[in-house]
């Protein structure tokens, strides 16, 4: 019965089962302190590292505070993910440069990463899936 579900408390519930799957893979538990969302941002990075990326861009794709943000980034850098480093044309940035050590674990992350969305539309139609990402695309705007 929908009257009992609330939006708010199914999408938390999601948010933490993703979360635990992808903090739980081989590559969470092979590097200390490597999360699912570094995992996500690692990918991010990967699939931009022909232009300068920087932290408010990653602010922006996940929707998350400048504080998070930092957070993230300076668990990437001290496991050695990341290196921020300075660009020509404005002193105060520091754009985000993957490190080999990265690349490395990237195929093994990203197979993570496609494995997991593989199980989360497994019996999912097309169909289906057009009309959640609709769905999540409204709540998204009503609430920003």
């Amino acid at each position: 019965m929908l009257h009992n579900k609330a939006v708010g408390k199914e999408v938390k519930c999601l948010s933490n089962l993703i979360k635990r799957k992808l903090d739980s893979s081989v590559y969470g538990k092979k590097l200390e302190n490597l999360t699912g969302t570094h995992g996500w941002v690692l990918r991010y990075l990967i699939e931009r590292e022909e232009i300068d990326v920087f932290q408010k861009d990653l602010e922006k794709e996940f929707s998350i505070r400048r504080s998070t943000a930092t957070s993230i980034l300076k668990r990437m850098e001290e496991n050695g993910l990341i290196v921020r480093e300075s660009v020509d044309y404005d002193a105060r940035l520091k754009k985000l440069k993957l490190t080999p050590k990265a690349y490395e674990i990237h195929t093994g992350i990203v197979n993570e990463i496609k494995n997991l969305e593989n199980v989360l539309k497994k019996d999912i139609s097309q169909q289906e899936l057009e009309t959640f990402f609709s769905v999540i695309d409204k709540i998204k705007k009503n609430i920003l």
